[in-house]
């Protein structure tokens, strides 16, 4: 809180600021003219729009206070949900609210067995007053359930918001402070900052514009409009706190942060929102006067509330394409499913044969009368069928596959992979191919001008000033120095071995170097023309690819265009150009040509990009030959004649370096069964050199490389709509897409998503950095965005935000990605063995000795080690590099393959014959009594409780590999979790044996039998052996061959 005077101390109060952005268009312009302009404004916020927020001693000071004022640039979370509510809601599973109930009544049918009138005609004499301990060890083990899954949730809740912290921390923002542009997070901003935006950022707070050039901003997030809207300081210049920036640049004055924002307010009372519907009933009429005052004055009217704010709790997840499943998740679904129908069917029929047999036996065969006491046989019934159930669903199974999620995405932000979607990490595993940017990922993104075309000469080297000395040489220094963004710059480095650093558009940066090692300085020029002085801006995009800048000559003598992008873009705008001996001559398309055989395309071939820059004067008067003679100042929303009869002054090739790691990680890729792919917008025979550098492409290689003009003609019939069947025939060899847009990017990555042309359907991966990337980034599987080429709006699309604008850092995430994959399969592995074994014990020995061997508390501990113990220990193991030695498995193949299941089926039948050599010829072999019909603890029942758990556990080693391997041991020191709770399950389960007695239903046996249970546990690791020998390649062939036959009936 601040104190009452605080506000005084600037001539506005936060409610007035509130108001005032609540305005649009017409309506915001007379706003701001009531309170005296801009310039007034910034005056009363104790700020300048050309200096920022001032001050050294005392600006930190300044900061707070406007902080304690207007707010701070954040909002705050939901709370975190306390324990015992995450308690509560682990306790609302209905499978353990049918367990406490069935508990109960068993205890209060006791109560009255025991000592009420028909106590003495119960047929449980011996054993009847320990008749509460199997409703008290249901209590506790629905107790010990709870727990964990309270304290797992718990964790994970903490995890999740770390990762989300982390991914806030990431954002940083462009402000004006002391007159110096600088990089602050966007936590950081307060009211009366001066931000400069521009092409790609996601806007941090509300502002009005100060000055723009071209400004269009996408505010769709708050108003559900999908055009873009125009910004200017004398149209509509209020900008909104989550919208993103499409095209232009310029300056904001900021007025509201945090929860007094436009869309702070609309989280705020998201935040709110709770079971009360009247509550409910009056956020969402607040909410709507929000978007109403939003698109107040706008002409299509106001929209309405977009489905992306919706307050209903079933979409604070998001819509649209977030709600569509991973290919784990499909997967893990189906056969969640089906184990479900199992489970079930197997809990119904162990129930239906015990009472039968029961009835039968006590009422048919013994005609014992009812009483009171079997109420609580039946309910017993009952919990053993309800045990079954619990065993055979895998509800460990989401817990495995977050914890995996969650331990992999941790473990890969030292790899420079942030993750923003957690099932991002499982689906790069699958991953088939990869669409990767060229610039800044395969390359080093360290740009170096190194050969120009001046003055009709080719210079392999950078010539010095006077070589190119002309009149003409001075408006170049111009042309790069002023048509570039003022955050772009060279920054010397303090150690003298280290190159300068470039700051901002890294082509830019090779721009301004290049005008330095002309012996020219290029703030010189900015300082000569400032930004603010500039009279018109055409940023670049990838619909132009190029930039325009428009200065004023001076003494109003008319004005100058500057033009650089892509060079034959540009050069076919050119009517002139600048010959020999700094001449002007005619440029018409013989000379274009010419110039692209003979300049462009030997520097393209030398992996160097062009670029080419060009000018135009526009003047009053006389003129030059490649001037423009006007009598009034031109039209420059007409872009098509403003950047058109253009002068070329200079042809540059820039290098980018291949990052020296990338080859060897596309090598990688490629013995993994991954397919890269080059998407570029440079010179097709830059890409063709890049992609041999890279080796992407291979000498003798089917690989092909085409242009985005010729892809979209062989993709498209005769009316120019996209076809399947003719995208079908190109994409599969297709290596190298150049000279393409953002749209041909979309449908590339769309396209082969949609195809069936190959055997388990293709999964894409996409690389982008751009603010037209984002539709690619977000059809894609997973979408990559740079963290540090990247703009705002590609991070917002994006899956995973690579912090090194690496590509080796992808290979990392493939190969956490089917580390994943593979813990989820070494659980499913282990759990449906024991799943198989324990409901085939159960119904068996139900239906030959009337009751299951394992009784109801046993198999929860059971179910303990195999749910949550054994998520936890397979889920942490480390990836290994022989991960990439094989295939994906592609969108459809099966969750299980063949070894797994010859695993499962093997280790089953195995342990099934022991449990039951165990149950029928245990006494005789072993020399104990028959324990199977007694209703205390016995040796013979105990034997079999701990073979099946020491068969378990052992299995569990095996379980750490599901490729055949032999040695089952290897890396098992590398993974600390899985050491640790195997030999903690093993104590436990000693204790358990010799501590558990009628609670655990155990007795306290001796050394001997002790031996016999670990030898047949051990000996699960020797079966695992001999069903490694039994061969499966013909089945998996036979398998593939079937599917390749659906598929072809299917096409």
């Amino acid at each position: 809180m601040f104190e009452a005077h605080e506000e005084y101390r600037f001539g506005i109060s936060l409610q007035e600021l509130r108001e005032l952005m609540e305005y649009r268009k017409g309506d915001a312009i007379e706003a701001i003219k009531h309170l005296g302009g801009i310039e007034k404004i910034c005056k009363l916020l104790g700020t300048n729009t050309k200096s920022g927020l001032v001050g050294l001693q005392d600006l930190n000071e300044n900061l707070e206070l406007r902080r304690r004022v207007f707010g701070e640039n954040s909002i705050p979370p939901k709370p975190a949900k306390s324990f015992c509510s995450l308690m509560w809601e682990a306790m609302e599973d209905v499978t353990l609210i049918v367990l406490i109930v069935a508990a109960t009544v068993s205890l209060i049918l006791w109560g009255i067995t025991e000592f009420g009138t028909e106590a003495s005609g119960g047929s449980h004499d011996e054993g009847e007053k320990y008749g509460w301990i199997d409703s008290v060890a249901i209590y506790a083990s629905v107790t010990v359930v709870v727990l964990v899954t309270a304290i797992n949730d718990w964790t994970k809740e903490r995890q999740f918001r770390g990762l989300q912290s982390k991914i806030e921390g990431e954002h940083n923002f462009a402000v004006i402070r002391n007159g110096q542009s600088v990089d602050i997070n966007v936590a950081e901003i307060v009211v009366g900052d001066i931000c400069q935006v521009k092409y790609g950022d996601l806007i941090p707070a509300d502002g009005i514009l100060v000055s723009g050039n071209d400004l269009r901003i996408d505010e769709s997030s708050l108003t559900g409009e999908s055009d873009h809207v125009q910004k200017g300081e004398h149209d509509d210049p209020m900008i909104l706190a989550g919208t993103h920036v499409m095209e232009g640049k310029g300056k904001m004055v900021v007025t509201a942060v945090g929860v007094n924002s436009q869309s702070g307010i609309i989280f705020t009372l998201l935040g709110a929102t709770g079971k009360d519907p009247e509550k409910e009933r009056r956020i969402n009429e607040a909410k709507s006067e929000i978007v109403r005052k939003i698109t107040r004055g706008n002409d299509n009217g106001p929209p309405g509330v977009p489905e992306n704010l919706s307050l209903s709790p079933e979409n604070d997840n998001g819509a649209g394409d977030d709600d569509e499943k991973s290919v784990l998740q499909s997967k893990l679904t189906k056969l969640a499913i089906l184990i479900g129908y199992f489970g079930l069917g197997a809990a119904v029929l162990t129930t239906v044969i015990v009472v039968v047999r029961y009835c039968l036996e006590k009422y048919v065969v013994r005609k014992i009368p009812a009483s009171i006491g079997d109420g609580r046989d039946f309910v017993g019934f009952v919990i053993t069928g309800i045990t079954i159930l619990v065993v055979a669903v895998p509800e460990g199974l989401p817990l495995a596959v977050t914890l995996s999620l969650i331990y992999s995405c941790k473990k890969m932000m030292k790899d420079n992979n942030l993750v923003r979607h957690l099932d991002a990490c499982e689906t790069m595993g699958n991953a088939t191919a990869i669409c990767s940017d060229k610039t800044g990922t395969l390359t080093t993104n360290r740009m170096t001008v190194v050969q120009a075309f001046i003055n009709g000469e080719r210079f392999k080297e950078i010539p010095s000033f006077a070589d190119i000395s002309s009149r003409y040489a001075e408006i170049l220094i111009d042309a790069i120095s002023v048509n570039s963004g003022y955050t772009s710059r060279i920054q010397k480095s303090e150690n003298k071995d280290e190159l300068p650093a470039q700051i901002g558009n890294k082509t830019e940066c090779a721009l301004l170097g290049f005008v330095q090692n002309l012996g020219k300085s290029y703030d010189q020029s900015r300082r000569l023309y400032p930004e603010e002085s500039l009279t018109h801006v055409y940023t670049f995009n990838s619909v132009r690819k190029s930039m325009t800048s428009v200065i004023p000559l001076p003494d109003n003598g008319g004005w100058r265009v500057f033009t650089k992008g892509a060079s034959e873009i540009v050069l076919h705008k050119c009517k002139y150009i600048i010959g020999p001996n700094g001449k002007l001559a005619r440029f018409g398309k013989h000379e274009q040509d010419k110039m692209v055989h003979e300049v462009i395309e030997p520097m393209a071939q030398d992996g160097l990009r062009t670029i080419s820059i060009a000018y135009k004067d526009y003047v009053f008067g006389r003129s030059a030959d490649n001037d423009v003679r006007i009598s009034a100042e031109p039209n420059w929303a007409n872009e098509e004649e403003i950047v058109d009869n253009l002068t070329c002054l200079c042809l540059v090739g820039i290098e980018d370096p291949v990052r020296p790691e990338v080859p060897d990680a596309i090598h990688k890729c490629q013995r993994a069964g991954i397919v890269v792919r080059m998407v570029t917008g440079d010179n097709i025979n830059t890409a063709r050199s890049i992609a041999f550098k890279c080796g992407i492409l291979k000498p003798r290689d089917k690989g092909t490389i085409m242009e985005g003009k010729e892809f979209n003609t062989k993709i498209r019939d005769e009316n120019g709509i996209f076809r399947q069947e003719l995208f079908d025939k190109v994409w599969p060899n297709l290596r190298v897409l150049a000279r393409s847009s953002p749209t041909d990017k979309y449908t590339l990555v769309k396209g082969i998503i949609d195809s069936e042309v190959s055997e388990n359907r293709e999964v894409v991966a996409v690389t982008g950095d751009g603010t037209n990337d984002g539709p690619a980034l977000k059809k894609a599987d997973v979408g990559f965005a740079m963290g540090i080429a990247g703009t705002d709006v590609a991070k917002e699309a994006s899956d995973i935000i690579l912090t090194d604008d690496n590509f080796s850092s992808i290979v990392k995430a493939v190969m956490w990605g089917r580390k994943v994959y593979d813990s989820i399969a070494k659980f499913l592995q282990f759990q449906l063995t024991v799943n198989i074994v324990a409901v085939s014990v159960a119904i068996i020995g139900a239906t030959i000795t009337g009751s299951s061997p394992l009784k109801a508390v046993q198999m929860l501990w059971v179910n303990l080690i195999m749910d949550t113990l054994a998520s936890l220990a397979l889920a942490t193991e480390l990836p290994t590099p022989e991960l990439l030695l094989r295939k994906p498995y592609g969108r459809t193949k099966s969750l299980i393959s063949v070894q797994m299941l010859k695993h499962m089926i093997g280790q089953a039948v195995y342990q099934v014959v022991v449990i039951l050599f165990l149950i029928f010829g245990g006494p005789w072999f072993l020399g104990f009594d028959n324990g199977t019909n007694l209703d205390e603890p016995s040796i013979h029942l105990t034997v079999i409780f701990n073979t099946f758990v020491m068969m378990t556990l052992f299995n569990e080693i095996n379980a750490r590999k599901i490729h055949g391997e032999r040695n089952i041991f290897s890396g098992i020191c590398t993974n600390a979790y899985f050491v640790v709770i195997w030999i903690g399950t093993m104590i436990s389960q000693v204790g358990i044996v010799f501590l558990g007695g009628r609670v655990f239903f155990t007795y306290a046996i001796q050394t001997e039998y002790w031996l016999w249970c670990l030898a047949f546990g051990i000996s699960t690791i020797s079966v695992g052996q001999l069903i490694n020998s039994i061969p499966t390649k013909s089945i998996d062939a036979k398998m593939e061959q079937r599917k390749r036959d659906k598929l072809k009936k299917a096409g």
